[in-house]
């Protein structure tokens, strides 16, 4: 009996490692840029809108935690500014455990260019985001708090090459991050432009440091219909890989 109670509190405490890990990854994952992690200061066209069909899977040894689907939507509410909101259907699994499905938690935000680009200048802006706790945390769908991110992002186009990048603080109850991210992306066409980037989770608290890595492609079907896809490890806690797809309409 006492072999049996240890064992299972030594498995709950596992899982709730595993689950930590995961809950960092999926934080760097939710404040994301499609299909990349690193966001970009430019905002949707003043009167313009962006819709999303997406995916996002991030996967531990023995757990994850996916989007399937999430609906993300942004509108060009004023030259300049771009208004955003994701709304998503979670998906969460342990090993040993049911899956778990149903709302997830909400987002939004809105983002502000106060830098134009130049020949010379980059452009650059901020995007704050905040997550209202919609999902269930106990089934892990949702962190179970209101959480936010205060980043700067910058960005410099130099004929087919685009290069951005930048970082903020993660906020959250059980403790802040800093995340920094940047990407280099080569338009190849007017259909198909390939990024990689590098991001990275630095926690507070002395846990371990989150880097991860990324290839991802744009895919323009035509003017309003476009597939973006990315892929890539992760390194310094139990998470191993994130993968994001999407259906894009541009109006």
């Amino acid at each position: 009996m006492l072999v049996a109670v240890a064992s299972s509190k030594l498995r709950n405490w596992f899982e709730g490692l595993a689950g930590a890990a995961l809950t960092t990854l999926w934080c760097s994952a939710a404040w994301a840029g499609p299909p990349f992690l690193t966001d970009d200061p430019e905002p949707v066209e003043f009167k313009h809108w962006e819709f999303y069909a997406a995916t996002q899977w991030v996967a531990a040894r023995h757990s994850g935690y996916a989007t399937s689907p999430h609906i993300e939507v942004n509108y060009g509410a004023l030259p300049g500014l771009q208004l955003h909101a994701i709304v998503p259907a979670a998906l969460a699994w342990t090993s040993g455990s049911a899956v778990e499905y149903g709302p997830g938690d909400i987002e939004l935000g809105a983002k502000l260019r106060f830098i134009e680009e130049s020949e010379w200048r980059p452009q650059v802006g901020i995007f704050p985001l905040l997550t209202l706790p919609t999902g269930a945390k106990p089934r892990g769908l949702g962190a179970g708090s209101v959480e936010g991110l205060v980043p700067i992002w910058i960005q410099k186009s130099f004929g087919h090459w685009t290069t951005y990048g930048g970082g903020g603080v993660h906020f959250a109850p059980d403790g802040d991050a800093a995340v920094v991210g940047w990407l280099l992306q080569r338009e190849l066409s007017k259909t198909l432009a390939l990024g990689a980037e590098a991001f990275m989770t630095v926690p507070r608290r002395g846990e371990a440091v989150q880097v991860q890595a990324n290839l991802g492609a744009v895919i323009n079907l035509s003017e309003l219909h476009h597939v973006l896809i990315s892929a890539g490890p992760s390194f310094g806690t139990d998470a191993v890989m994130q993968a994001y797809l999407a259906y894009q309409l541009t109006i």
